[in-house]
Order: C-alpha cells, then sequence, then structure tokens
C-alpha cells in the first residue's frame, strides 16, 4: 500500500527526480516563468510553495535550507530580499499555471507556470474596486434624474413649425413697419440712381483738360491784334511785292530812285 508518499515518481529514480526539481525552482525564480509539461508544473508548485514560505521567514536557518534546495547564491538572495514586498500580504497560492497546448513529437500537454506577485493582486483589486464605484455612481444618477418619456417630449418637426408661425403672424401683425421699410428701400435706391445719372452728365461736358488748352489756344490767336506795319510819325515803306511790276518782275521803285539821281560825270 502507498499510504502517506506524496507526490509523482515521473518514471524517474529519486535522485534524478529531486535533481530535476532543483533546477526547475531555481529557474523559475530566476527567470519568474518557465515552460514544462502539466505533471511536471503541478509538482514543481509545491517545491516554490516550500520555498517561499521559508523565504518569508527570513532568518538564518530559512536561508540554509532554501541554499540546500536550489543551486545558484545570487537567486537566493534575491529571494529573500523580495519576499516580504512581494509575498508579503499572500499565504499560499504563489504560482499561476496557464495551459497552452500540446508538445510536437510525443503530443504531452504543455502549461506555462509563473509567479503571482503582490503588485499584480493589488492592480486588480483595485480595477475591481474602481468598476463596483463606477456602477453605483451610475445607479444614483439614474434614480436621481426625473424620467423622461420619448412619446411626451415634442418633435423637432413640430417646433420648427411652431417657430415659423409665430414670425408669420409677428409679420402680419406689423404692416405699418413693413410699408415704412418699403418706402426707405425705393428712396435709397432713387438716391443712387440720381448720383450716377449727375456722374455721367458731368463727364459729358466736361471736356478732357489738354482739349481745353487748345481750344482755348485757338481763341487767343484769333482775337490777337495784327501787329502795326509802322510806327508813329514815319511812313509806311511799300512791300516789295507790292511795287514789283508784273511784266518784269523787277521792283519799280528802284528804277524810280535810279532815273532820279543824277548821273556822275566820269
Amino acid at each position: 500500500m502507498r499510504h502517506r508518499k506524496s507526490g509523482v515518481k515521473l518514471n524517474r529514480t529519486t535522485s534524478h527526480r529531486q535533481a530535476m526539481f532543483r533546477n526547475m525552482v531555481t529557474s523559475l525564480f530566476k527567470y519568474d516563468r518557465i515552460r514544462t509539461t502539466d505533471v511536471k508544473a503541478k509538482e514543481l508548485r509545491r517545491w516554490a510553495d516550500h520555498v517561499i514560505t521559508l523565504a518569508k521567514r527570513g532568518d538564518l536557518h530559512a536561508r540554509r535550507q532554501v541554499l540546500a534546495i536550489m543551486r545558484e547564491k545570487p537567486v537566493v538572495h534575491k529571494l529573500f530580499e523580495e519576499a516580504q514586498s512581494r509575498f508579503g500580504s499572500i499565504n499560499g497560492g504563489y504560482t499561476r499555471i496557464v495551459k497552452i497546448g500540446h508538445r510536437p513529437g510525443d503530443a504531452a500537454a504543455v502549461s506555462l507556470i509563473e509567479l503571482v506577485s503582490l503588485g499584480e493582486e493589488t492592480k486588480k483589486a483595485k480595477k475591481k474596486s474602481k468598476a463596483k464605484a463606477k456602477k453605483q455612481a451610475e445607479a444614483v444618477k439614474e434614480s436621481a434624474a426625473p424620467a423622461t418619456d420619448p412619446s411626451t417630449q415634442p418633435d423637432t418637426d413640430t417646433i420648427k413649425e411652431t417657430a415659423a408661425d409665430a414670425a408669420e403672424g409677428q409679420t402680419a401683425e406689423n404692416p405699418v413697419e413693413e410699408q415704412a421699410q418699403v418706402q426707405a428701400e425705393a428712396s435709397a435706391t432713387a438716391e443712387v440712381m440720381a448720383a450716377e445719372g449727375t456722374a455721367d452728365a458731368d463727364a459729358v461736358e466736361k471736356p478732357p483738360a489738354a482739349e481745353a488748352g487748345t481750344v482755348e489756344s485757338e481763341i487767343s490767336s484769333d482775337t490777337a491784334e495784327p501787329a502795326p506795319d509802322r510806327v508813329e510819325g514815319t511812313e509806311a515803306t511799300p512791300k516789295a511785292a507790292d511795287n514789283a511790276d508784273p511784266s518784269t518782275g523787277k521792283d519799280a521803285s528802284a528804277e524810280t530812285r535810279e532815273g532820279s539821281e543824277p548821273k556822275k560825270e566820269l
């Protein structure tokens, strides 16, 4: 009979089995998670819980007991330093096993075993408390808000039609204001048209500056008095063209002067 014989043999001898689990527990605390078969993961969980309990105790005897199990001293020292802060308020359940499928070749079930820290537990607790508080706040808001029936609320189209009818009624009640507004618009239009017509007439009547100057110069040249041919006290000398002989084309006055002058004797 197999009374009081816990654990699994895994088809290995005692020394082989103990050496294998000592290596596995060392790797687990070194890397925080390892991948192995389901049966080995479940057996390794017993070893990890025992080691963490000793580390939480923290005395010299517990340290020496863990050094007898684990292979690497730095991993042991690190575990004893972080045991209280990481697993202080947790009593058991220091590991988590997640099934990830089957191993190719022999199709053995493979699982991932990892350490559960205190930070993860506190985060989960905070998330749960926040979700619960949010639900309670929503329930309070729903109970405080008055119940509104959508059938009793007016439709948007109805509101628009009511506003349009009100505007039409207001315009019908004030016809005097409408007439005054129309008259003001008509007078403003007439003033604008009159201003435009005046500007066009001024543009037609007024010649450009250059043309005005030319007209003035012509008028001054026409009204100017002719220059006198002689000075006062003197007789006017006939022009050569007036005294010219039409037959010969010579000046008759010149011939008269030559005939009247006495001839000098040689």
